[in-house]
């Protein structure tokens, strides 16, 4: 069974939620202050997690490309 890749559908999630709240500013309703609060907080958490992913994931890659080199040649 096909699993859409995660990353994908949290971004169009995201682009949903933007798109919901320019179409709320247009007809002139207001985010409360609790709305605003939480879309800073997924702004964070989005920002956190491609800085936390930058660390971990890609450095992980570039070790794992060179793990065949040096196996099988001890003296």
């Amino acid at each position: 069974m096909y699993q859409p890749n995660f990353e994908y559908v949290v971004e169009l999630h995201r682009r949903e939620i933007l798109r919901e709240a320019e179409q709320a500013q247009r007809t002139g309703i207001h985010p409360s202050l609790f709305t605003r609060a939480m879309v800073d907080l997924a702004n964070w958490m989005i920002a956190t997690g491609k800085q936390l992913r930058r660390r971990y994931e890609i450095p992980a890659a570039a070790r794992s490309s060179f793990a065949h080199i040096g196996h099988g040649m001890r003296t």
